[in-house]
């Protein structure tokens, strides 16, 4: 017996019946989470699920009502809306679907973005097109806050330093297609730093904070106010002259200078130097800007701090700008490890010449990207500065005593029969606890011993950080390592420190030396120092010996160590 079910000859199997596929279809309409509709080519409504209805806050009935079909574009309640839903409108009746996105606000239903698909139907009673609405408000919310995140300084809310650098090139840009000028302006806090030291961070934080909003009040919506990092702000200024830039800029710092920042019940002064620049068709690029205004900024610092200083193109900003450009340069070469490292040979003058060298000093050159020797005097200003010591001195210190040369060093000292190798170290250095863990670590890893290593400190940097110096000796001498101060002499105020720092050596400033052979008031400073030198233990060794007559004064005053042309110029160490 066939147990199968059978169907009326009026059936479909294994279909149903066109009323069942109906209700069915409009139950599946009815309880979509997306919006749907179905309108006539002239954007009239037939069909509109609930969902839709409700997003819209018309019913169906309204919307459908025959003869009184509502456009659906009446409902979006944005007019650019309406033209971007007629332009894909138009490319559905062409017979291409299509989706985008787009911002709704019905005068009777909340803003919402959706999400329309639209596709294109032929009916027998004409076309048709059917329409998907998806709410995508959350993600495009979250979209939004991401943009803003990184386009923006999370601490300030201002603009920061990669949204700026845009704009600024969008600025240049127009500045040469439109020959407009505009002015770029660099804002740096004067001595922030005390804030946070005497504060705390959270001081600092709360500080660029206010002054965030401080400045966004004082600026128009056209222009673009930033935070460019640590303590600096930028401004552009649209089409504004440099005159007007100065007067704008003027009115920050003034504002800036009369602010009081109060915390824990403390009241503290805000000051700033402000660099500007202008902008125009003759602009190179946005960074050529940015390191003008820089470099105006810097100026203004070093005339007194408070006060608006703008590129001229003179002495100063030119110099200044040359340094910060060093800086770039500088760090390049760090990366690409271009840097080199010479010896110059000190002669011990107790011993007869040709007995080979008493000491040997570490210099430090540079190899430019065309392969051109670059001395230190170039670049060593930008990279104090800029506070690039530190990993320069880092660079020497792995060169020269791990990675394995520590044995090679050893053995070009002993080839040069030298006893002592010198090794300069910064006063950046010197208060950077990250090197000096690193300079530690170096001497316990070092096959090359200690008690052969002499490290030189200037006196200036010996003399502005006194108690930090003297602690720092005191811990590298527990690896037996010696310390001379160098360019001793040179402010002839400092004796009465050599008592408390544990020093070996004073290197007698060469400017005291290089004329000692003609000069009696040099050659009675030199002698005076030796025999400080002499009274507390100390040896001498005299800089920048340039002839054999300054030699054998520096023997008569019983000097202990020359060093200089006239006894060995600088050459590669491992050359």
């Amino acid at each position: 017996m066939d147990t199968r079910t059978q169907y009326p000859p009026s059936a479909c199997p294994p279909g149903l019946e066109p009323e069942i596929e109906r209700e069915l279809l409009r139950a599946y309409i009815d309880s979509a989470n997306d919006g749907i509709f179905v309108v006539c080519d002239e954007m009239k409504f037939h069909v509109a699920n609930p969902l839709m209805a409700t997003w819209l806050g018309v019913s169906e009935t309204e919307l459908t009502a025959h003869g009184r079909r509502m456009p659906i574009t009446e409902l979006f309640g944005l007019t650019e809306t309406g033209a971007l839903f007629r332009e894909h409108f138009r490319t559905v009746l062409e017979g291409r679907a299509t989706r985008f996105e787009m911002e709704i606000d019905p005068p009777r239903g909340e803003p919402r973005w959706v999400e329309i698909s639209m596709n294109r139907v032929r009916l027998n009673s004409g076309e048709l097109v059917i329409g998907i609405l998806r709410d995508v408000t959350e993600r495009r919310l979250l979209q939004t806050a991401l943009q803003h995140h990184t386009r923006h300084d999370d601490l300030t809310g201002l603009v920061n330093r990669r949204e700026f650098q845009q704009r600024l090139h969008a600025l240049v840009g127009n500045a040469k297609t439109r020959r407009g000028s505009h002015v770029l302006v660099y804002i740096d806090l004067d001595q922030f730093k005390l804030v946070n030291d005497s504060c705390g961070h959270l001081a600092g934080d709360e500080l660029l904070r206010q002054l965030g909003r401080h400045l966004k009040r004082l600026t128009s919506q056209r222009d673009v106010i930033a935070r460019l990092g640590g303590d600096e702000f930028g401004l552009l200024l649209h089409d504004q002259s440099i005159e007007e830039g100065m007067r704008v800029a003027e009115t920050l710092r003034a504002a800036m200078a009369g602010y009081r920042f109060a915390w824990n019940g403390r009241s503290v002064e805000v000051t700033a130097s402000v660099g500007l620049c202008s902008i125009g068709s003759d602009t190179v690029s946005a960074e050529d800007a940015l390191s003008a205004a820089d470099a105006a900024c810097y100026v203004a610092k070093d005339r007194g701090r408070n006060r608006v200083q703008a590129y001229s193109g003179g002495t100063a900003c030119t110099g200044r700008r040359q340094e910060m450009q060093w800086v770039a340069r500088l760090q390049k070469a760090l990366d690409e490890n271009r840097l080199q490292i010479w010896q110059q040979q000190i002669l011990d003058l107790r011993h007869v010449p040709g007995e080979g060298a008493g000491h040997v000093e570490m210099l430090l050159r540079l190899i430019d990207e065309d392969g051109a020797i670059v001395a230190p005097d170039r670049f060593f200003p930008a990279a104090e500065r800029y506070g690039l010591m530190p990993a320069i001195d880092r660079w020497v210190i792995q060169h020269l005593l791990l990675d394995g040369q520590g044995g090679r060093l050893q053995a070009e000292m002993a080839r040069i029969r030298a006893t002592h190798c010198a090794i300069n170290l910064s006063g950046a250095s010197l208060n950077d606890d990250t090197f000096m863990d690193f300079l530690e670590d170096a001497l316990r890893r070092t096959t090359l011993a200690g008690d052969r290593l002499c490290f030189e400190i200037t006196e200036t940097v010996a003399v502005s950080h006194f108690g930090r110096t003297r602690e720092v000796m005191h811990a590298i001498k527990r690896f037996g390592c010696q310390f001379a101060l160098d360019d001793f002499g040179s402010g002839m105020s400092s004796f009465s420190y050599l008592k408390n720092l544990p020093v070996d050596y004073l290197k007698i400033d060469g400017s005291l030396v290089r004329h000692i052979a003609e000069d009696a008031a040099d050659f009675a400073m030199v002698e005076a120092i030796n025999r400080v030198g002499a009274a507390l233990g100390l040896k001498t060794i005299a800089e920048f010996v340039e002839s054999e007559a300054a030699l054998r004064r520096l023997r008569e005053i019983g000097v202990d160590y020359a060093q200089g042309y006239a006894i060995h110029r600088p050459q590669p160490l491992f050359g």
